[in-house]
C-alpha cells in the first residue's frame, strides 16, 4: 500500500498537534480547578466533546497526560530562565544568577498551578518517569553553568564544608559538576533547594503577614544565595 502524500501527512500531524494542545489546555484548567490528584481523562474528554476511547489514542493513561504536563511546565520554566540569563549574558555571574532566580519567581507567580504540579505535593499514585529529568534539570544546569563560568574566570570562594559531609560532597560533585570544587557543588545544591523554597513560601501563602514587600526581599535572598555558592571573587584586587 502506498504512503499518503506529504500534504496529507502534514495535515494529519497538524490536526494531531491541535487536539493534543486542546487536551493539555483542558487538563491545565482542571489542575487549576481541582488539583492534580483529581485530574481525570474522562472529564477532559467530556469537556472537549470527545469519546474517552478517542482521547486514549493521544494519552493512554492519566499518568501519561500528567507526564506531558510536567515536562511542558519544566520546559516553560527553563525557557523563561534561559531567556532572562541570555538578556544579561555579558554581565557578571552574580547578575546572571539573580536574573535566573527572578525569572523563576516570575514564572511561578504567572503559572501557580503548574508550579504546584512540579514543586508542590506529590500526586498520589504517580511516579515521574526518567523522561521528565532533562526538562526538570534546565534551571539547575543553568545555575551550574553560571558558577562554572565564574570558577574559570575570576574564581569562586570555597564555602566551608564539614568533614562528615566530604564523601557525600564528592559524590554529588562527580554526578553534577566534576569540574567544580565539592564545597561549591554542595552549596549549589543547597541554594537550588532554597530558591524553590523561597518561591514556594511566597506562592503557597507562608509569607502572608510575614513578608509584605516580597520583590526586594527575594532579591536580597538570592543575592545571599549567590554569595553562599562562592560568587564573591576571592582573588585579591578582583571585583564584580
Amino acid at each position: 500500500m502506498s504512503n499518503p502524500p506529504d500534504g496529507t501527512r502534514g495535515a494529519r500531524a497538524r490536526a494531531r498537534a491541535e487536539v493534543t494542545a486542546a487536551i493539555k489546555d483542558e487538563a491545565r484548567r482542571q489542575l487549576a480547578a481541582e488539583g492534580a490528584a483529581k485530574l481525570s481523562l474522562r472529564a477532559v474528554a467530556r469537556e472537549l466533546g470527545m469519546a474517552s476511547s478517542a482521547l486514549y489514542r493521544y494519552f493512554p493513561s492519566r499518568d501519561d497526560l500528567l507526564t506531558a504536563l510536567i515536562i511542558d511546565a519544566y520546559n516553560s520554566l527553563g525557557e523563561s530562565a534561559e531567556a532572562a540569563e541570555a538578556a544579561v549574558a555579558e554581565a557578571g555571574p552574580a547578575h546572571r544568577w539573580t536574573a535566573v532566580c527572578e525569572a523563576a519567581r516570575a514564572w511561578a507567580l504567572a503559572h501557580p498551578h503548574e508550579y504546584a504540579l512540579i514543586y508542590g505535593s506529590p500526586v498520589p499514585g504517580y511516579s515521574a518517569p526518567q523522561t521528565t529529568v532533562p526538562a526538570a534539570a534546565r534551571v539547575g544546569l543553568l545555575l551550574i553553568d553560571i558558577v562554572r563560568d565564574a570558577h574559570r574566570g575570576l574564581g569562586v570562594a570555597k564555602p566551608p564544608l564539614p568533614a562528615e559531609l566530604r564523601a557525600e560532597a564528592e559524590r554529588m560533585t562527580a554526578d553534577l559538576a566534576p569540574d567544580l570544587p565539592p564545597e561549591v557543588v554542595t552549596a549549589l545544591v543547597a541554594a537550588w533547594a532554597q530558591l524553590y523554597g523561597l518561591i514556594g513560601f511566597e506562592l503557597f501563602g507562608q509569607f502572608n503577614r510575614v513578608v509584605e514587600d516580597r520583590e526586594p526581599f527575594f532579591r536580597l535572598a538570592v543575592a545571599r544565595l549567590a554569595h553562599g555558592v562562592g560568587l564573591v571573587y576571592p582573588q585579591q584586587g578582583r571585583t564584580d
